[in-house]
């Protein structure tokens, strides 16, 4: 697995160009995002979602606990869910509670 060095190696950039090109921030020469992109894709790199989050303090991770996920209603109901938060950027995360109140415990312990 490719890490922001490896890009950072290829891109023939530093590894802080390849953070300003992944979180968009300040200044970066367009040929040199190209290069970033370029050798991102080569390496088949993808940002570490979990540590992006911890340092962003945001995980745009959403929990969904169903109680029953045989019922007919909760699978319409999930995949509602899903496509609404997919088209506002965020994540879905599900669990099956069993209809058990322990479990939900855990489940939400969890997340």
């Amino acid at each position: 697995m490719a890490t922001i060095k490896d890009v950072a190696k290829a891109a023939q950039v530093s590894v802080a160009t390849v953070s300003r090109v992944l979180n968009d921030t300040g200044y970066v020469h367009s040929d040199t995002k190209i290069r970033v992109t370029q050798a991102m894709q080569e390496l088949n790199y993808f940002p570490n979602e979990v540590a992006r989050s911890l340092f962003k303090r945001e995980s745009r991770l959403i929990g969904l606990i169903l109680p029953d996920i045989t019922n007919p209603f909760f699978p319409q109901l999930a995949r509602g869910v899903e496509d609404e938060i997919h088209a506002h950027g965020f994540r879905l995360l599900f669990g099956n509670s069993d209809e058990d109140r322990a479990k939900e415990n855990g489940l939400l312990t969890n997340l």
